[in-house]
């Protein structure tokens, strides 16, 4: 696999040329100015982290923020989105140092936060752990975010659906090549 920063508009491949995708890295990564839209031109599947934030214009994007960008539970909204919306592009944003990425790993911190936060007690919060780890995890986010891509392609055959990569340090999109 290639990941390819984007830093300036030559780098975008062509194939993403004039299209959603090469506006979103434009707007994010290369400081572009923001135009208005009156319909989503794209839709962007992106983890939940908190530490993420894109710079796009109002009314671009139909956007779901999910635990390490995993669509598998929200494919009606997507449907929603190419059906009703009539997008014709999905990008889909991993990002590095994803929580999802050995769950099992923070299994005690959950249940305790759980119990404190929510007054939950010990065994409803490792029950309700146990039961949708293992649904959410992910071994490796570039991996998890490509293999999301091809499952969503051969869904939705007329649909591109393109993997990026966020970096947290610089707030910046790269495309993943394989």
């Amino acid at each position: 696999m290639q990941i390819i920063k984007i830093t300036n508009d030559k780098q975008i491949p062509s194939i993403y040329t004039k299209t959603p995708i090469s506006e979103l890295i434009s707007y994010q990564n290369l400081n572009a100015e923001l135009k208005g839209y009156n319909s989503a031109e794209l839709f962007i599947g992106m983890c939940m982290d908190n530490r993420k934030q894109l710079r796009i214009p109002e009314n671009f994007a139909y956007i779901i923020r999910t635990g390490g960008a995993n669509l598998r539970y929200s494919e009606f909204k997507v449907s929603y989105a190419i059906a009703i919306g009539g997008v014709k592009y999905i990008a889909l944003i991993a990002h590095d140092n994803c929580g999802m990425v050995n769950l099992i790993s923070k299994k005690a911190n959950f249940i305790d936060g759980l119990c404190r936060n929510a007054n939950w007690d010990r065994k409803r919060a490792e029950e309700h752990f146990m039961n949708y780890a293992p649904m959410f995890e992910i071994d490796n986010e570039v991996e998890f975010v490509v293999n999301e891509s091809k499952r969503l392609s051969e869904k939705y055959l007329g649909v591109q659906v393109v993997p990026l990569l966020y970096t947290i340090e610089d707030n910046m999109l790269s495309i993943i090549l394989e």
